[in-house]
Parts: C-alpha cells; structure tokens; sequence
C-alpha cells in the first residue's frame, strides 16, 4: 500500500523564496524504508506564492478591479488606482517578471518612473536616492515594482479582503487568539477572492498529486487562517484524506489545546519536530500501531481533544532527518523584493536562499526572554562538517542556487569553524548568511575564515545595551564583548545586524536613553551596519513568562482559553513608560543605518524630556582597543589558507653581532600568489623549508589541521628555537599579516 504525502505551505510567508519546513520534511520521507510491501510517497507546494501569482497576474486583476468596482466606500486612493485600471492590468506581467530577473531591461523603464501606474505606496520615493545612496539601476527599479505591488495590495485589503498582507494573512486572527471564536466566524464567512484563489490551487494540488494525507505547515500566526481554509475545503470535498497541522505556530501557541472545534478543520494536530509525529502517524493509519502510541500529537474523541503521547520511539536524530528537499516548488518564480532600505531585512526578502539547519536547538539555552522550555530551543544537538558540506552539495545540485541561510537559534561557533575549512578543503562556492549569539570565540581570525568560506553577513541579539539587564535575560554578553566580536565581523568585511530590544521587566528610562547611546556609538564607529529595535515580548513558555515575580512583572492576561496561549499582557511596575520611546528608537536607527543624526543629541529624537546619558563618549572605541580577552589557546587550530607557496633561496646576506664576527645568513623568499596579488615574505631559509616541509599540515586542505601546540612542538624539534618567544617577533607577525590563522 502505498501512502502518499502532499506537505503544503499555506499563505503567506515570503516572496523571495519556500519557506523549509515541507522541504525538511520532504527530505526525511524520502529516507523512510518500505514497510509491509508499502511505501510513502511525497509531494510538496508552496500555496502562498503561488496564490500571490495567481492574484497578481493580467487576469487575476480583471478580476480584481472588476470585484472592486462595485464597492462603494473605496478610499480615495483605491478609488484614483480604479482610474488607472487599464495601466495596471497591462503592467501587472511583465513587471512579475521582472521581478522573477526573467525581464531585466524593464528595468531602465521602471527606473525612470515612466512606466508604472503610482498611488500611496510612492509619497515618499522622493526620499529614495538618500535612503539607497548610489543604488544600481536594477535595484531602484525593483524597490519600485515593490511599491507598485503593494499597492495593489493595499488595494486588494480595502476592497476584497482585509486580512490580505504579502507575508501574512488574516494574521490578527491568530495572534493571542486564547478563544476560536473570531476564527471560527471568519472561517464560516463567504469566502474572498483570496480564500477561493487559494482553494481553486489547492484542487489542482489535490488533483495532481491524489494524496491520502495532507500536512499543513503553520509556522505563524499569519499562515493559520489560511492553513484552515484549506483544512476546511478538505474535509468537505475529500472527506476520506487526513488533515494534519504543525508548524513553528502549534509548537509554540496551542501547547495547551482544548478547542474541540479546529477538529472540524483539521483530524491532527502535531507538536515540534514533525519528523518522528508524522511517521507515527502514517503508522497509525496504516493500522500499524494503535491511537495511544502517537508521538506528541492531538486528536478528537468521542467529541473531546485528546493528546496523544505514548510513543517510545525517540525523534528523529539530526544526522538522519535526510537531506531537504526542494522538488515540486516553482523556484524560479519567487519574487525578489526590496522592501525596505534596512540592509539585513534586504537579505530575508531579495533573492532565493537554500535553508539549512547546523544544529537543532541553542548550544546557549539560558536567555529569559526566550523559549528555552521547549524543544526547538532546549534540545541541541549539532552535525557535523561533512553531513553539513555533503547536504550542501546536493541542495546546490538540485537547485542549482548556491545561496544558503543557516536558519539556527544560534550558530555555533566551533561548528561555523569546522564548516568554512569544510567547504575550503572541498572548493566549494558558497554564500552563506546566520544567526549568532556574539561570543568571545568569534576571534578576528575566526571571522576572517568565516568570510573566506562565503559568510556574508550576521545577525545576533545586543537586545538592551546595559550590562545590568544583559546579565538580568542570561544573554551571557557584555556589551563591550558585542563590540568587540561585531568588529572583528566588520573587520572582516561581514556585515552586522543587531537585534534590539526595548521594554525588558524594570527597565528604566535612564537605561533606555543608555541603551540608544551605546547603539550610536556601534553605527559611529561601523561595527554595526544593521539593526532593529524590538519591543520586549512576554511568552508563556519563556523563563519570564513561566516565573514573573522573579523578574518583577506581573502578568495582567489575556484570560486563559481553549486554544492559544503564548503571548502574555505584562505590568511592569518597576520599569519606564516603554511606549513612550517607540518612535523615538525607530527614527534614531533609521537615520543611524544612513550615517545620518549620529551627531545630534539623543534627546532630540524624543517629543518629551528625557535625561542626559551616563554612558562616556568614547565607551565602545575604548571596548574595541581591548585587546586582553585576545588570548591563544593551547588547542586552536593553525590553518593558512590559499595557494601553497614557492620557495626562492637567495644570496646569503652577511649579519654582524655585537662582540662577533659578521657571518653569512641564508635567506628564503617565499611567494603566496593571491586571487587579487602577490605577497612576498622573507624569512631565514631553515624557516622557509620548515613551512614548505609542513604546508600539508597549516593549508586550509589539511584533513587533521595542526594545533598550535603540535605546531609549537614541530617548529622546535626542527631546532628552529623556542616557538614561544618567536611569537613575540616581527616574523610571527609577518606570518600573520601574510594569512595565517589561529583559530
């Protein structure tokens, strides 16, 4: 018998590129041996952009304008976009594809704003050359098409359907949503032209692929309604296909499920990994095991939820989830966007990125505002190089894309290590984005082989820049510490993001002001290119959340219900009015990522007083010159990486001692020929030949590189002196400077 899987992506995430959760599981399927004669067949698709393809394409626009027509308390400006109906539905094709990079001339006619119909979205583009600086042509033209998009999107919201967004849909609705009730009347309403584009898709889905199970991935609040939507069509028209929901959404808000009603929509619902729940449940369909052996799974009996965990199976270990799987998903249709100016938000919605995981969960799992309760945080568990390097490779081959986000809680470090020389030794060309939390071990050097190895950029969490509320979360960071390592990233040429944080329990305002000085001072110096402030979130499943008192917070709601819970309503009697400064640290930053305002005094940000800083004006320039945390260790790697060298012995030179007789030295030239030039370091001959004789070892292509202590050893067994004290001399420095690593 053979079970076949249709693992759906409903609306909406991204336009850029497929959300990888159907791939991952995909992936896993795909290694699940025949059992009893039987097999599992599986398919995916990504519902959401392709019901965004459908919408806004020549015909899905007639329609549009045609339903929009006989609304009659339009906007104004839905009411100027009517006028032009006739420019949009002749621009709305080749400008979608234009954004596919399948039309890039179109880009010298969007470019000059000539050729695109304009409404609200463009009342600001005159500020456009000082937010982009000296953009290309292409990447004006594209921020513009976005525009162009989001206009009629916001068309679409004020005439069709107002839970329409571009990565989310009906998001309100799910959001804190302790009660099913608004759901519930929503998903009994006739449905918009959104809600029959998407279920029209997913008959053709149903069609092609014949599925006996159907698994809608939920990973937020803005996919539920949509994933129910199409929970509901299949239990009215294919009453005989299992419905199952997972995703980031069930794992984090309906831990707590009651709801007998979303059993309508749905015949299962998942927690956590998916992986060893779903092949549970195929077994359990298949008549294989019974109900109460399901893995981390809730089902409706006899009119009741019930939770359904007997299973003794273990999930799935990391290094046998198989390799994800990106066939079915239309990858050259994805829209690369540029939404808005922040460089790192560019990275999450411009071009296609391959999603890869190094380790499941946080190696740190300390930080109070984080779930670090439940599984996807608490339970680590990294791969290995190899796999990593070999999952590359095949994901490169099927997509033909060498873009990959290392989607991670946090990225190790010693794991990134072992990666980049991974991908050096096998000649790999890749281009590779992470999250990180800014530890010390993220060394200058470190951060030079990152780069090497293809890391563009990094994202990481400074949150509230006070040391005393960073020890108060566990961050286990300092922020002289995030100076230093977001340095050593920019030295390096990767750029930064930080993650900010505003509004953590008994936060003051003198800490706040504090805080947007300690963060002018990072974009002052450029060890920042990034950043984005975000209001402290109280979580049910978070240290703060699971224990308020001890962090002086009270939790005021919502009321607990039947269906969500994660978001929590706080007090936080102790703390400032965090409200207040909301708007005050979004326009300090934007101008900051702009080189602009970093002179100003902070309090001209504000409409309201507020105190003078106590942070000194030189705190992170003085924080980056600390060089004393910069200590070797006995165990770090000696990696020089690139091209192996020439040797040139030269005329030996003669050398006077004091006291002593002049007496000839002999010398080496060695030669390291680089992509951009030549470097020639010259150094005593003995010295030379002692690096030719162990290049196997220091290259970057060594299996087993050397220790700085192997090397150590090695250097003075070959009588070349103490190894020690050499490191103290211009030579070790010469060394350096001509590329080697210690890592």
């Amino acid at each position: 018998m053979t079970t076949r899987v249709l693992l759906l992506t409903p609306p909406f995430t991204q336009l850029n590129t497929p959300y990888p959760a159907t791939a991952y599981l995909k992936g896993y399927l795909n290694t699940l041996p025949l059992v009893d004669g039987g097999s599992v067949v599986a398919h995916q698709a990504d519902l959401g952009i392709e019901t965004i393809l459908r919408l806004f394409s020549k015909q899905g626009l007639t329609a549009l304008f045609a339903r929009a027509s006989g609304v009659p308390t339009l906007s104004e400006n839905s009411q100027r976009m009517l006028r032009l109906r006739a420019d949009y539905v002749a621009t709305i094709d080749p400008t979608v594809w234009f954004l596919q990079h399948r039309n890039p001339t179109l880009a010298h006619a969007i470019a000059d704003r000539s050729y695109l119909p304009e409404a609200s979205r463009f009342a600001e583009v005159d500020e456009l050359d000082w937010a982009f600086g000296t953009m290309g042509l292409h990447d004006k033209a594209r921020h513009l098409a976005t525009l162009y998009l989001e206009d009629i999107g916001d068309l679409l919201a004020d005439a069709i359907d107002p839970h329409f967004g571009f990565s989310r849909y009906a998001e309100r609705l799910g959001r804190t949503a302790t009660h099913f009730d608004d759901l519930h009347a929503a998903l009994t309403a006739p449905d918009t032209l959104v809600g029959q584009t998407l279920l029209q898709l997913l008959d053709e889905k149903m069609d092609q692929y014949q599925p006996t199970v159907v698994c809608l991935t939920v990973p937020f609040p803005g996919n539920l309604f949509g994933a129910l939507l199409c929970g509901r069509h299949l239990k009215q028209q294919y009453p005989a296909v299992r419905v199952v929901l997972g995703g980031g959404y069930a794992n984090t808000e309906l831990r707590s499920l009651r709801e007998p009603r979303l059993f309508d929509y749905v015949d299962f619902v998942s927690l956590d990994d998916g992986e060893a729940p779903l092949r549970s449940l195929l077994e359990y369909l298949r008549g294989q095991r019974p109900a109460a052996s399901l893995k981390r799974t809730f089902m409706r009996i006899s009119g009741q939820v019930v939770y359904q965990n007997g299973a003794t199976d273990r999930d799935v270990a990391q290094r046998d989830t198989g390799t994800p799987d990106y066939a079915d998903l239309p990858l050259n249709d994805y829209l690369s966007v540029i939404e808005v100016t922040n460089p790192m938000h560019r990275l999450w919605s411009d071009g296609r990125w391959n999603k890869l995981t190094l380790a499941h969960g946080c190696y740190w799992g300390k930080c109070s505002f984080c779930d670090i309760s439940l599984d996807y945080i608490a339970r680590y568990e990294p791969l290995t190089a190899g796999l990593l390097c070999d999952r590359i490779e095949t994901i490169m081959a099927q997509t033909g894309q060498n873009g990959f986000h290392f989607v991670d809680e946090a990225a190790p470090p010693a794991l990134m290590r072992d990666l980049a020389l991974e991908i050096l030794r096998r000649g790999l060309t890749v281009v590779w984005w992470t999250n990180i939390r800014f530890e010390k071990a993220f060394t200058a050097d470190l951060c030079q082989l990152l780069k090497l190895s293809g890391c563009i950029a990094v994202s990481g969490g400074l949150e509230v820049a006070s040391d005393r509320l960073l020890e108060r979360m566990k961050k286990g960071v300092t922020v002289a510490q995030v100076a230093r390592v977001a340095g050593h990233f920019t030295t390096a040429g990767i750029m930064v993001h930080a993650y900010l944080m505003y509004g953590f329990p008994t936060q003051t305002t003198q800490e706040t002001i504090d805080s947007l000085e300690m963060v002018r001072q990072l974009f002052g110096i450029g060890v920042v290119q990034s950043g984005f402030w975000h209001r402290f979130a109280m979580t049910a499943h978070s240290p703060v959340g699971l224990h308020p008192a001890g962090f002086d917070v009270q939790r005021i709601g919502p009321a607990d219900g039947p269906f969500a819970d994660n978001d929590l309503d706080h007090a936080d009697p102790l703390g400032a009015d965090h409200d207040r400064f909301a708007e005050g640290l979004r326009k300090s930053l934007f101008n900051y990522m702009h080189d602009v305002g970093l002179d100003m005094p902070l309090a001209n940000w504000f409409t309201f007083r507020v105190p003078p800083t106590t942070v000194p004006p030189d705190y992170i320039e003085t924080a980056i010159a600390d060089t004393s945390e910069d200590l070797v260790r006995s165990h770090a790697l000696v990696v020089w990486p690139g091209h192996a060298p020439t040797l040139a012995e030269l005329q030996p030179r003669r050398e006077r001692r004091a006291g002593q007789r002049a007496r000839a030295v002999q010398q080496a030239e060695l030669t390291f020929a680089r992509r951009q030039d030549e470097l020639v370091l010259d150094l005593p001959l003995p010295m030379g030949q002692w690096l030719m004789q162990h290049w196997p070892q220091l290259s970057q292509n060594a299996p087993e590189p050397l220790t700085i202590h192997q090397a150590g050893t090695l250097f003075e067994e070959a009588g070349l002196g103490s190894f020690v004290a050499f490191r103290q001399t211009e030579g070790w420095a010469d060394w350096r400077a001509a590329g080697l690593l210690v890592l």
